[in-house]
């Protein structure tokens, strides 16, 4: 065999290798939106009431591009090829965001920035140390939150913590789990600051 002949063999033997191991493409996800039924609404200037709404710090483990299983007591993997489309963090703040204004009508809800900072408005922040799915069928969210004023002042915190049966088995029916448990945290997030104003 000639040297040409010998280097196209090779190249056309590396090249057939790399298509035979490359697999599917990963299925990406995002949270669904509020599963209440309540339109989205964006109050407007003259609301009564502000808030800015924070991205959720995560924990370590939860700020990766993979869905998160627990398998066992201790054991925690991230999904390969079942992924986030966007990170995390963003999904779970702008749907907050969103579920918040649906159930504060009378609120704006913003987004953490140079112009909400300005403005006279209580600042939610959340952290977030569990948002996954777990061994025994379970979607949970937990971690815990605070509300503060403009002035940083600590008017409320607590924990959350809820679990949500998954439909059936599969990544999508635990996206969409993990959503209904977001509506929960958010339902206990406006009861709580209904219940201060």
């Amino acid at each position: 065999m000639t040297p040409i002949k010998a280097l196209i063999a090779a190249g056309l033997s590396l090249w057939l290798a790399g298509c035979a191991a490359s697999g599917p493409a990963p299925s990406q996800y995002t949270l669904p939106g509020d599963a209440s039924g309540d339109p989205p609404r964006i109050a407007g200037a003259d609301a009564t009431h502000r808030l800015v709404v924070g991205q959720p710090r995560l924990a370590r483990f939860l700020d990766v591009d993979g869905l998160v299983l627990q398998l066992d007591d201790i054991t925690l993997n991230e999904a390969n090829h079942h992924q986030w489309a966007e990170p995390l963090g963003l999904q779970l703040e702008r749907g907050l965001r969103a579920r918040l204004a649906a159930r504060l009508p009378d609120t704006r809800v913003m987004q953490d920035d140079a112009d909400s900072r300005r403005s006279a408005a209580n600042v939610l922040r959340l952290e977030v140390d569990r948002f996954h799915g777990r061994f025994d069928g379970q979607a949970v969210a937990g971690g815990q939150w605070q509300l503060r004023d403009d002035g940083g002042e600590l008017l409320a915190m607590a924990p959350f913590a809820v679990e949500v049966e998954l439909a059936q088995d599969g990544y999508p029916a635990l996206v969409r789990a993990l959503g209904r448990g977001w509506d929960r945290v958010a339902d206990q997030i406006a009861a709580e600051i209904k219940r201060l104003r």
